[in-house]
């Protein structure tokens, strides 16, 4: 239930639906009001003239005899992050409405507290319904529609979605419009990922499927599951969904995330995947090793020059003194020191290699 003043009464609505889009829960009370509705949720399929008939339980949650109005109202859209977008009267129409399909069995119902009343909805799809799917809402409000129309009044609504797939050459067509992570480089194995889906179709989607995480040798090391809630695209709007990785394991190197969905009516599913690459990169590991590697170079270059330069220095006659000293064990100190620095250097950068391979 949803709380809402005269000036917010379409806005307010939204959040009320919600749950077919995301399946929340409908049920809500605040301040001694509230109205119960099971299922919050219809959705089948049906054949142009062949009607159908579903009961929606009402229940009045509030502590005292209430007074409900019952109406229906199409969806023409769905925003970013789910939320319907209900038509008012007269709007351009999207293809997408069956309202006026609809039938309820009653429009004003008076209940005593906890009190529940079943209501038919019939649905009478016509001959020439458009395939595909098609979306309204059966509100239950505390107010009667004059009321609604003008904005005179303060009240409570709730809503069961109805969402009707109408047989024929409807158009099943889902897109990974983009799939990506928050940032290229981790210091820790807490992933974000973001795919944006896009619905290209007539239909509902409600993609759904594994993201599987490689590592550089291609071994699996993470199985989630994308839209695990199953939520739903409406056709021809796009949505964003976010799913978090998060490894007990330090992690390193280069990652790649494979994302492989599937949509669609049973037996006709369709698959769309996509690929991202990350590195993981933890810098309480990554940065002594790469200072300890930068220092170690640092005195093999110097000691390389000092070598060098001795050796020059000898080559061109130098004293006997400085000669005598580095054939007796000058020289030999300093090539000794040469080739202990540089097998050092190659350990670190042998061992720092390992490190990436098999952390």
């Amino acid at each position: 239930m949803v709380l809402r003043t005269s000036f917010g009464v379409l806005f307010s609505l939204l959040a009320a639906a919600l749950l077919f889009f995301s399946f929340s829960a409908l049920a809500f009370a605040q301040g001694g009001a509230g109205i119960g509705l099971k299922p919050a949720v219809v959705e089948e399929s049906a054949q142009p003239g062949q009607p159908q008939t579903h009961t929606i339980e009402v229940t009045n949650l509030s502590a005292a005899k209430q007074t409900y109005y019952l109406f229906m109202r199409d969806i023409v859209a769905v925003e970013n992050g789910g939320t319907p977008v209900f038509a008012d009267e007269g709007a351009e129409r999207t293809g997408y409405e069956m309202s006026e399909w609809v039938a309820l069995s009653i429009g004003e119902m008076t209940l005593e507290r906890g009190e529940t009343q079943s209501v038919d909805v019939t649905i009478n799809v016509p001959e020439n319904a458009t395939p595909g799917s098609h979306f309204a809402g059966m509100f239950v409000s505390m107010e009667p529609p004059k009321m609604r129309s003008v904005g005179a009044a303060v009240g409570y609504e709730v809503a069961s979605i109805f969402s009707i797939r109408v047989a024929g050459d409807a158009v099943d067509n889902a897109q990974i419009r983009q799939f990506s992570t928050g940032n290229y480089i981790y210091g820790a194995s807490v992933i974000d990922f973001t795919a944006r889906i896009e619905n290209k179709g007539t239909t509902l989607v409600r993609p759904i499927g594994p993201l599987e995480v490689h590592n550089m040798f291609g071994k699996r090391v993470a199985l989630l599951t994308f839209n695990e809630s199953k939520a739903g695209v409406f056709p021809g709007s796009e949505r964003e969904f976010e799913v978090v990785w998060e490894d007990e394991g330090p992690g390193f190197g280069r990652y790649e995330a494979v994302l492989s969905l599937l949509y669609g009516p049973q037996g006709r599913q369709q698959t769309i995947s996509s690929t991202v690459s990350f590195w993981i990169l933890p810098m309480n590991i990554f940065l002594p090793a790469m200072g300890t590697l930068a220092v170690l170079l640092l005195v093999t270059f110097v000691s390389v020059k000092l070598y060098i330069r001795r050796k020059v220095a000898g080559a061109y006659g130098a004293s006997r003194r400085v000669v005598r000293q580095q054939r007796r064990g000058g020289g030999g100190m300093s090539a000794l020191l040469l080739v202990v620095v540089v097998m050092l250097s190659v350990t670190a950068l042998f061992l720092l290699i390992l490190l990436a391979l098999f952390a």
